[in-house]
């Protein structure tokens, strides 16, 4: 079997590659974060200008027209770069489900926006707090009204429109600035601006026929891709600085100890990639797919934890310097690890759903 990827896949990868690595420069990191709102406009920019934020919009509405594939090719770049733009809630939860579900307004309405830049969206996926209600939809005349708490959302003050699950009902867009919605700010673990959104009685838009789990299936490879690239790159710097750094008059490279430490880490680099691509590649040619989303989940929740432990350990004390770059892969990988949860958890879901598989042949 072949499981390289095309030449277009690998064109696509080096330009988002190339831009993301001229505009999100240390520097610019620092700037980022010092302003609040997380948003690297320019480096937003630039994606747009290079039609890379239409990557999987149907052409009909501006886009390449391309797949899940492709966009994870950019999400690996993304996470290779921590870069701060919104391109997992707006590319992911956001334009896939509107292209997948929405009417042919809702399409002409966000979707272009989305190709250009122009419109950013979100969704709130995340599990409900255990103290917070659930949203619930109800009538409301001729439209739907929607109660109750979602968080951590992210981009939700970036926002053109969030698309909120409620029971009752379904899938809603939610307008995060109109009547009855309230924003509360959170902070992820990677410093990344987060939301706690209330809804009292707020307007929905609803998403006909739309199918949570077919959302959640995209998000959850989504942010296996973007491991893989926050940690194919926090490998990437070890290497670089195990090979400059000497001890004894040599390099620590040369160590037996080093080496097989991140030989270990190079193992688990590479099994969240190989999972990762065979989820995406399920996902992306109508295949079922919910056991190879596990076992991907796993790998970038489970491994991912051991890789950036690895890299800050084999840094030494500047791998948790604030001026060093490699704290912020280590902040993303677990901020992705937390929200995948943890690899025992997807062992045992895994589990059950194997064992509730027929005998082959049945």
């Amino acid at each position: 079997m072949d499981f390289s990827f095309t030449a277009e896949q690998e064109a696509l990868r080096e330009l988002a590659r190339r831009i993301l690595e001229d505009h999100v420069t240390h520097a610019r990191l620092k700037a980022v974060e010092t302003e609040g709102d997380g948003f690297d406009r320019a480096a937003w920019q630039a994606l747009s200008e290079a039609r890379l934020l239409g990557v999987a919009v149907p052409e009909d509405f501006g886009g390449s027209g391309l797949g899940l594939l492709e966009l994870c090719l950019l999400l690996e770049q993304v996470g290779r770069t921590v870069a701060p733009v919104p391109v997992f809630p707006t590319l992911v939860l956001g334009a896939l489900a509107v292209a997948e579900f929405g009417t042919a307004e809702q399409r002409r309405r966000w979707l272009p926006g989305v190709a250009t830049g122009e419109v950013i969206l979100s969704a709130a996926l995340a599990e409900p707090e255990s103290d917070a209600p659930a949203t619930v939809a109800a009538r409301d005349g001729a439209g739907w009204r929607l109660d109750g708490v979602q968080s951590h959302v992210p981009a939700a003050h970036l926002a053109a429109r969030i698309l909120v699950p409620a029971g009752g009902g379904g899938v809603f867009l939610v307008d995060p600035r109109g009547r009855g919605v309230t924003l509360e700010r959170q902070l992820a673990t990677n410093r990344e601006p987060l939301a706690r959104l209330v809804l009292d009685g707020a307007a929905g838009e609803r998403l006909p026929e739309a199918d949570v789990g077919w959302m959640v299936a995209r998000a959850l490879v989504g942010l296996c891709a973007m491991q893989l690239g926050v940690t194919d790159r926090a490998l990437r710097m070890t290497a670089e600085y195990t090979v400059r750094r000497e001890q004894f008059d040599r390099p620590i490279a040369s160590f037996q100890a080093v080496h097989q430490r991140a030989a270990d880490a190079y193992i688990d680099v590479e099994a969240i990639r190989l999972t990762t691509w065979q989820a995406a590649w399920r996902l992306a040619a109508g295949l079922p797919a919910s056991a190879a989303v596990a076992v991907a989940k796993f790998w970038a929740s489970e491994a991912a934890h051991r890789v950036v432990y690895a890299a800050q350990h084999l840094h030494g004390g500047i791998g948790v310097d604030v001026d060093y770059p490699l704290h912020r892969h280590y902040l993303w990988a677990k901020q992705i690890e937390l929200t995948l949860g943890s690899g025992t958890r997807q062992l045992v879901g895994l589990g059950a759903e194997l064992a509730a598989r027929p005998p082959d042949g049945e």
